[in-house]
């Protein structure tokens, strides 16, 4: 089966300020004939790109496979269809199986990736992830949830490498995140930074400990 020449794409809204959207991400929202949006996530202010007439969905209460057919009947209406994500659309953001479901489909996609809050995290803080002498790695991760982590991937294992780690989704785990610190042996005085909706306009927390 030939591609179709209808394209979805998985477009990453960035942290929550909409100005930190790419310039080819408003294009795309702009262009758009449908747009998908993770309503939770991503600030509805985004949307101001959107041409009239665009049919605009929230996927607020939709698993993936609602989100799949969503995707799969639009495209087969539409030409230009979007997937707005929050972040970066490869990172916890299930792009692998929406993809897959789209190719079944004959479905051509794209990406076009998106500022983490990972980085508006540092950014927030005033913070370097990496530093000389102190260290030049960083992990991103997540504490184990709903999906469980692959053997290796625990936090403590992680954290025995002694540098920066970035944690996802783990906001309501960090009484677990400090234990499993304090085991990989981690001191009392090692600098955390914790930020939460990170860039979202006069939404933004930040708390700094050790």
């Amino acid at each position: 089966m030939t591609k179709s020449n209808h394209k979805v794409w998985f477009v990453g809204a960035g942290p929550g300020d909409p100005e930190l959207m790419t310039i080819k991400g408003q294009k795309l929202i702009a262009q758009a004939d449908a747009i998908l949006f993770a309503g939770s996530l991503v600030s509805e202010a985004a949307m101001r790109w959107a041409k009239p007439g665009c049919d605009i969905q929230d996927s607020k209460g939709m698993d993936l496979d609602a989100i799949n057919d969503w995707l799969i009947d639009r495209a087969c209406k539409f030409a230009n269809v979007v997937r707005l994500q929050t972040g970066d659309p490869g990172l916890y953001g299930a792009l692998i199986e929406m993809a897959q479901a789209l190719d079944k489909q004959s479905i051509e996609i794209g990406v076009v990736p998106g500022v983490s809050s990972a980085m508006a995290a540092a950014a927030a803080g005033v913070e370097s992830l990496t530093l000389p002498e102190v260290t030049q790695t960083v992990i991103l991760t997540r504490m184990q949830g709903r999906t469980p982590m692959p053997e290796g991937e625990s936090l403590r294992e992680l954290a025995q490498h002694h540098c920066s780690l970035c944690l996802f989704l783990s906001i309501t785990l960090l009484k677990k995140v400090q234990s499993e610190l304090y085991a990989a042996g981690w001191q009392e005085d090692a600098p955390v930074l914790v930020v939460h909706k990170a860039s979202w306009p006069g939404q933004e927390k930040i708390i700094r400990s050790t």
